[in-house]
C-alpha cells in the first residue's frame, strides 16, 4: 500500500463513524411493536414474520439465549444500518439444534428503536437427508401488474474527472475502462442516470479567484458530461465538493484526492456559484434534457468525514443551493440531505417547512440491509409528493471489503432490488467500475472494490445479479411459494414479457456475511410450477427453457481467480481465462408436465440464483 493511500486510509476510518449532529429537530413517533410475530425453524435457519406497524420504516430483530433476555440485535455484519423494512427476516447465525428467543422493534426513524416486543422460540434444524424443496407456482396468463425496476434510475460512479485520465490502474487506462464500465450498465442493464461526487473540485478547475474576483470555467465539466449523455446517461448532478479559492477552510479535506468539505467563505459566491453552474447547463443541453436532471446538494454531510460545518450551516447550504438552481428554472429538480445511514430526513423536512426551501426529492444512503421505507416519514412531514432516492447502496460501507467480490453479496443486490420495489424511485448501487480512487487506487484485480465491474472490466457476481434483473419482463405475476425458507431464505420475481414468455428468477440468500461462502442446511431444490401456457392440454411433452445460474460455481470472478492463482495482477494467460465468467451461460433445460402444468425441478446453493426463461 503506498503511503498517500494508507495516509487516505487511516484518516477515513478515524473519521467514518463521527456523525455531525445526532440530535434531533423533531421527535418521531413511539411506535409499539410489531403484532403477530411468528418463528417459522427451518434446516440451518429461522424464519420470522409480523405484521406492520404503521408509521415505521424498518424494524429490528433482536435474539436471547433465555426467554427473560437479554435481548440485543442479530448483528448481520452489514456494518450500517440493521434495521429491516420488510415483514419478514431470516437469522442463519444460530447453532442448529439450539434454542432461541426472538422480539422484534419498530423503528420510526434511523436512530430511535422502539419497546421490543414479545418473544417466541425457535430452534433451527440440523441439516441431515434430501434438500429441503421450495415450490413456486404461478399462472402464465394471470393478468399481472407493472414491475417496478428500482435499478435501472441510476448507478453511481467514481467522480467524472476520472474519465479524462490517461493514467493507468493494473495496466489499464483508467478513463477508458471507467467509461467502458459505464457504457456498459446503460446498454446492457438500461440505467438510464449515474451519480457522482465532485463536479465543483478543483480538479475540473470550475471556480478561481482572480485579483479577489470569480472566475467561472466549466469547459472540463462539459467535457465530462458531453461523454456520458452520448451514451445515453444522465447525470445526477452532486452539488460540491467546495472549491479551493471558495473555502473557508481550504485544509479540511477527505479522500486521496483531497476533496475539500468545508463551508462556503463566503455564501454569496457559492449561491452565484450554483445558478452560474446550473445556467450553463441549460444553455448548452436545453431546458427539456436538464428539467430531467436531479441536483442533489453535498453529500453526506451528516458524518464529519464529509463536512466539517455545522448541521446549522449545512441547512443554511441547502437552502443557498437549492433556491440557486430554482432561481434558473422553477421546474429543476433539487433535493438532500444525501445523507449517510439514512440520517438527517427528518432534519432537513423539518427544516424546509420552516425555511420554505425547495425540495423535491429526499435522498439517502445506506449499506448492509434492504433500504429503509421512508413513506412513512414523509407522510409525517406532509410530503408525500416528495421522491425518494437512494443515491448510495451497497452491501458494505467498507472499502477493501472481500464481501464486495463474492457471489453473496450479488444476492444481496438481489434482495434488496425487490425489497425496495414499489416504495421508492431509485436504489442507486455504488459503484459501477473498481476505477474507484477515493482511498486510493485498486491494489490488485480482487481487493474487494465497491465497483461491479473490475480493472480489466470483467463482470462480478454483483453485475451478473443486475443483468439478470435486466431480464425480466414488465408484468409481474402472481404467485405462491411453500417449504422450508420459502419467500425468505429463498425469493423469487416472476414476470412475463411483451412477447408472452415468462422470466422466473429465484434465489437463495441471507443477510448474515458469516455464510457468504455458504453455509451448512441452506441449499434448496426449487420445483417451479406454471400453469396457463399456451396450446397446452393435458399430459404434453417436454417444452425448452432455459436456466441461467450465477453462484460460486457460474459468474463468481472471485473463485476462479483463487483457483486460477491470480496473484495481485493477472498474467495476459489469465486475464483470458477470468474472462470465462465475463458472460452468463444460458442452458437449455428440459420440464415435464403434470396436468397441463409445467414443472420444472432444480438445485439451488446458498448464495445462488437461477433465471428461468420460457417461451409461449
Amino acid at each position: 500500500m503506498s503511503k498517500p493511500m494508507a495516509g487516505a486510509r487511516a484518516d477515513w476510518e478515524a473519521r467514518i463513524s463521527t456523525r455531525s449532529d445526532n440530535s434531533r429537530a423533531t421527535e418521531p413517533p413511539q411506535l409499539p411493536p410489531p403484532a403477530g410475530l411468528v418463528a417459522e425453524p427451518g434446516v440451518g435457519q429461522v424464519t420470522l414474520r409480523w405484521e406492520p406497524v404503521d408509521g415505521a420504516v424498518g424494524y429490528l430483530v433482536h435474539r436471547a439465549d433465555a426467554p427473560e433476555g437479554p435481548f440485543t440485535p442479530v448483528d448481520h455484519l452489514g456494518g450500517d444500518v440493521l434495521s429491516v423494512p420488510d415483514l419478514w427476516y431470516v437469522d442463519t447465525s444460530g447453532e442448529p439444534g439450539r434454542t432461541y428467543h426472538y422480539a422484534v422493534a419498530s423503528v420510526p426513524e434511523v436512530t430511535v428503536t422502539g419497546e421490543v416486543g414479545p418473544a417466541v422460540e425457535a430452534t433451527p434444524v440440523a441439516p441431515g437427508g434430501a434438500l429441503p424443496t421450495v415450490t413456486l407456482a404461478t399462472d402464465a396468463g394471470a393478468e399481472g401488474f407493472t414491475l417496478h425496476k428500482p435499478w435501472q434510475p441510476m448507478i453511481g460512479s467514481e467522480r467524472l474527472s476520472q474519465l479524462l485520465c490517461t493514467e493507468t490502474s493494473g495496466g489499464r487506462e483508467i478513463g477508458t475502462e471507467l467509461f467502458a464500465a459505464l457504457r456498459r450498465v446503460a446498454d446492457e442493464i438500461g440505467v438510464t442516470s449515474v451519480r457522482a461526487h465532485a463536479i465543483l473540485h478543483d480538479d475540473l478547475g470550475v471556480y478561481r479567484e482572480v485579483d479577489g474576483e470569480p472566475v467561472y470555467d466549466f469547459a472540463e465539466v462539459d467535457e465530462v458530461y458531453d461523454a456520458i449523455l452520448g451514451i445515453g446517461l444522465r447525470p445526477v448532478v452532486e452539488i460540491g465538493f467546495m472549491p479551493r479559492d471558495l473555502a473557508s477552510d481550504p485544509d479540511k479535506t477527505v479522500f486521496e484526492y483531497g476533496a475539500i468539505i468545508s463551508p462556503p467563505k463566503d455564501w454569496q459566491r457559492w449561491g452565484d456559484l450554483v445558478y452560474a453552474l446550473v445556467s450553463h447547463l441549460v444553455e448548452r443541453y436545453g431546458i427539456d434534457q436538464v428539467r430531467h436532471w436531479e441536483f442533489e446538494v453535498w453529500n453526506e454531510a451528516n458524518l464529519e468525514v464529509f463536512w466539517s460545518g455545522t448541521r446549522q450551516e449545512w441547512m443554511h447550504l441547502y437552502d443557498v443551493t437549492a433556491f440557486a438552481v430554482k432561481a434558473v428554472d422553477p421546474q429543476l429538480i433539487v433535493g438532500g440531505p444525501s445523507s449517510a445511514a439514512a440520517g438527517w430526513v427528518d432534519e432537513l423536512l423539518a427544516h424546509v417547512a420552516g425555511s420554505g426551501a425547495p425540495l423535491d426529492f429526499v435522498s439517502t444512503h445506506t449499506y448492509g440491509s434492504p433500504p429503509l421505507d421512508l413513506r412513512p416519514t414523509l407522510k409525517r412531514f406532509g410530503r408525500e409528493d416528495a421522491k425518494i432516492l437512494w443515491t448510495e447502496w451497497g452491501v458494505t460501507p467498507t472499502h477493501f471489503n472481500p464481501v464486495n467480490d463474492s457471489a453473496s453479496s450479488a444476492m444481496f443486490l438481489l434482495q434488496g432490488m425487490r425489497s425496495s420495489a414499489g416504495r421508492l424511485d431509485a436504489l442507486s448501487y455504488w459503484v459501477a467500475s473498481d476505477h474507484f480512487e477515493e482511498l486510493g487506487r485498486p491494489p490488485r484485480l480482487l481487493h474487494g472494490g465497491f465497483g461491479l465491474i473490475t480493472v480489466g472490466g470483467l463482470a462480478k457476481s454483483r453485475y451478473h445479479a443486475l443483468y439478470l434483473l435486466s431480464r425480466l419482463g414488465d408484468t409481474e405475476l402472481p404467485t405462491t411459494v411453500d417449504g422450508d425458507g420459502a419467500g425468505a431464505l429463498v425469493q423469487h420475481w416472476v414476470s412475463r414479457r411483451a412477447d408472452g414468455s415468462l422470466s422466473v428468477l429465484v434465489w437463495n440468500h441471507t443477510l448474515d456475511q458469516r455464510k457468504a461462502d455458504g453455509g451448512a442446511g441452506l441449499d434448496r431444490r426449487v420445483r417451479l410450477e406454471v400453469a396457463g401456457l399456451e396450446g397446452v392440454t393435458g399430459e404434453q411433452a417436454a417444452r425448452p427453457a432455459t436456466l441461467t445460474r450465477l453462484d460460486r460455481e457460474h459468474g463468481d470472478i472471485s473463485v476462479l481467480a483463487e483457483r486460477l492463482g491470480v496473484h495481485d495482477w493477472p498474467t495476459d494467460t489469465q486475464w483470458k481465462q477470468l474472462a470465462e465468467v465475463d458472460t452468463l451461460v444460458a442452458d437449455k433445460v428440459a420440464g415435464h408436465f403434470e396436468d397441463g402444468v409445467l414443472v420444472l425441478e432444480f438445485d439451488l446453493p446458498q448464495p445462488g440464483a437461477a433465471l428461468i426463461e420460457v417461451s409461449r
